[in-house]
Formats: C-alpha cells, sequence, structure tokens
C-alpha cells in the first residue's frame, strides 16, 4: 500500500489555511478546522478535506476556465493517492488520485472538494470512475452548480450504493471557486476592482504620475491576483493615458489571463502596448460591423478580437458585457481601470469584490479621485460595504470589501 503525506503534512495544511497563507486570498481564514489535530488523534474528515482544499489551490492558476478541484483518498488511515484538475482536458482531481492508487482505491474513502462530475464532458464522468474502482465512501465539500451536474453527481453515487455526505469545508470550497460558481448561477464572472491607492486616497497626481503609490510587495501580491483571473478588464482611457502592458507578472506564471478593452467607439490604437504582449487581447466596443473592423484595424494581429456588444446611454452596456464574458467562460475578472469606468461598474452593482492596497503616505487634495461614483442625495443612499480581509503586504495594507448586497456565493 502506497502511503502519502500523512498527519504532520496535514496539519501543515490545515494551519496554512487558518492563518491565511493560502495564496491570494482565495480562502478565508476565519473558519478554523484545527480541533481535531491539537491531540495525537488520527485526522478526522475535516482534516483530510482541507488536506484536500490544499490540493485543489494548486490548479489557481491553471484550472481555468473550470473549477479548481483536489481530491484525496484515504484507506486505513493512509492516504493512498491524491491530485488536483491542472488544466482544462486534462483529468480531474478524482482520476489522478485514482490513477495514484491504483488497487488500493478499493474500499477507500474519497474526500473531494467538488461535487464530482456526471456528464461526459472533454473527459469522461468521475462518478463512473469512482464506482469502478470500488470506493465506498465520498465526502464532498460542495454541490457542482453547474446544470450538468447540479446534484447528478451526488445521486449517482448514492444510487451506486457509495455512502456520501456533502458539507464539510463548503465555505472553503466555495469561495476557491466563487468565479465558477457566480458564472454558473448567474451567467456573469466574479467581478474584483483593484485599485492602488494612498492614504488620503489618491491614485495619482494631478499629472498622472502613479508609479509606484505602492510598494513592490503590493505590485507582486496584485500581479499573483491577475494570474488567478480568467481577464484583466480596462478602458480605451486608461489604454491612451497610461499605454499599460495588463500582463501578469509573477514566477510561476503559465497562463497570460485575457485583456479586455472597453471601447465605445473603437479608438483603441493599432500599436497600443498591452497588443503586443504575450497571450489575446478582447476589444469590447458598441460599434456596429466590429468583425468587418477587426479586419481592417488589426489584420495582422490573430491575438486580437473585436465584438460588438449592446449600447447603453451611449455607451457599451456593461451589465451585457459581464454577459458576454461569462458566454466565453471567464470566471474571475480583475478590474483595473480608471475613476471613470470603475465609478460606472460600482453605480451598476456590477462589482462583487474591491481590494484596495493602501500606502501609508499622503499625496495632497491636487490629485486624482479613486471612483467617479454618482451624486447622492441622502446619506441613506450611499453604497453600502463589508470588510472581508484586511492584512500587510509589506509596508502597504491590503483591504478586501464585499459587496452587501451581491449574491452570496
Amino acid at each position: 500500500m502506497a502511503i502519502l503525506p500523512g498527519i504532520d503534512e496535514i496539519k501543515q495544511s490545515l494551519n496554512d489555511i487558518v492563518e491565511g497563507r493560502t495564496g491570494p486570498d482565495s480562502i478565508p481564514s476565519d473558519e478554523p478546522l484545527l480541533d481535531v489535530v491539537q491531540t495525537q488523534r488520527m485526522p478526522s474528515d475535516a482534516a483530510y478535506m482541507g488536506h484536500a482544499l490544499q490540493l485543489a489551490k494548486r490548479g489557481l492558476f491553471t484550472a481555468h476556465p473550470n473549477p479548481r478541484v483536489g481530491c484525496v483518498l484515504v484507506k486505513d488511515s493512509h492516504i493512498v493517492g491524491e491530485g488536483w484538475h491542472q488544466r482544462a482536458g486534462e483529468s480531474h482531481a478524482e482520476v489522478v488520485a485514482l490513477k495514484q492508487a491504483g488497487r488500493d482505491a478499493a474500499g477507500a474513502t474519497a474526500y473531494v472538494t467538488l461535487e464530482p462530475c456526471c456528464h461526459h464532458g472533454q473527459t469522461p464522468p468521475c462518478t463512473k470512475a469512482l464506482v469502478k474502482a470500488g470506493i465506498k465512501r465520498v465526502v464532498i465539500a460542495t454541490e457542482d452548480p453547474n446544470p450538468q451536474v447540479n446534484e447528478g453527481g451526488i445521486f449517482e453515487l448514492s444510487e451506486a450504493g457509495i455512502d456520501t455526505s456533502v458539507g464539510i469545508g463548503r465555505d472553503q470550497a466555495r469561495e476557491l471557486n466563487r468565479g465558477f460558481i457566480k458564472r454558473m448561477q448567474y451567467g456573469r464572472p466574479w467581478v474584483t476592482l483593484k485599485i492602488a491607492v494612498s492614504l488620503d486616497g489618491k491614485t495619482a497626481m494631478a499629472d498622472g504620475e502613479s508609479q509606484w503609490i505602492t510598494s513592490e510587495a503590493s505590485r507582486l501580491d496584485a500581479h499573483r491576483m491577475r494570474a488567478a483571473a480568467s481577464g484583466i478588464l480596462t478602458g480605451v482611457g486608461t489604454v491612451l493615458r497610461d499605454n499599460p502592458a495588463l500582463t501578469a507578472r509573477a514566477a510561476d506564471v503559465e497562463r497570460q489571463p485575457l485583456r479586455i478593452i472597453v471601447d465605445t467607439h473603437l479608438s483603441t490604437p493599432a500599436n497600443a502596448r498591452l497588443l503586443s504582449q504575450p497571450g489575446s487581447t478582447l476589444i469590447l466596443t458598441s460599434d456596429e460591423g466590429a468583425e468587418d473592423l477587426n479586419q481592417t484595424i488589426f489584420p495582422s494581429m490573430k491575438t486580437v478580437e473585436v465584438e460588438s456588444v449592446p449600447r447603453r446611454n451611449g455607451r457599451v452596456d456593461l451589465a451585457a458585457m459581464l454577459e458576454v464574458l461569462g458566454r466565453r467562460q471567464m470566471n474571475e475578472i480583475m478590474l483595473e481601470a480608471g475613476a471613470s469606468l470603475s465609478g460606472a461598474m460600482l453605480n451598476a452593482g456590477l462589482v462583487d469584490e474591491i481590494v484596495v492596497y493602501q500606502a501609508p503616505d499622503l499625496l495632497g487634495s491636487a490629485t486624482r479621485e479613486m471612483f467617479a461614483l454618482n451624486d447622492l442625495a441622502t446619506l441613506s443612499d450611499k453604497l453600502v460595504w463589508e470588510y472581508h480581509q484586511v492584512r500587510m503586504v509589506g509596508r502597504d495594507c491590503k483591504i478586501i470589501l464585499r459587496s452587501a448586497d451581491a449574491p452570496g456565493i
């Protein structure tokens, strides 16, 4: 019998979750799972699921557009197989773990962070693989909202006589796949607005100078957030003013997120810096005949695509834009734009999360504000947000806020 990481490794996995050492804020740290490993007792279901969650996080940068899933197989109190989903089209976590376990899978318990699939997509159903391998029990963190699954996998396993339970580690598993879950439930990606500001809430000097308000540590952390996203969204004004690259520049990045430009009148110049970077760019415009314009303006750029979306009040309809991105299987979008587009997205209630990197410096009054928001008639009209997490990154403070009105994950 192959014996893989045991109690010490699982303790460390759970400590990482509880203390927040889990990458770019994908798993909350307010639900400790450590009560079962404070003594020398054997690990419980919660401990093994904690290890599976850590495995799932290894697909943070690569699993797009699929969910991040981990699986651990346990037999006679030993881990005999483990795996995670690495890339779309490749084996799912359950299949990787079963292959590693071999014959030891028979009679084992499987701990899976997302309901096993029961349909034939790019790979065969995982439920059938689990049944065929002789798994006797399956512990699932959370249901899969994909209409092709949606508790069908749980039903199929139960019908096959496998003891099945759901809910251990649910909040952590859903947090890890918040974008996938939102896209499946609402047809839109999860939108995170990222911004770097001074202590007095300024984003740049009056002439636009902004490099750098925050520290190198904050910039590296933000690049890892970019790498985990499906796409980076900005406005044409930012492209014209700052000429950004909008790439994820981190050591372990192997997939560049899609660069997305909101450009109502298709004024993105062909020599814009971001058009020549690794990866692809999507320009969303409300001008008619976008496909024809794509051929005339960017004829030699195979990595550039232009798509028309409906217009609202003379500009790109932002809600319709998110539905377009949802159909393109975008799970999580990083919004990195100027005050106008950021403010418009906030005013429309289309932002799920705000990440603020705040430097302990003051820039003064003749500077640029964070957002261009609608004027409020009364205090009761305010946009209400809630603190989700606050921590230090280098010399800066990283503040994560969630919308009080957004649908929960």
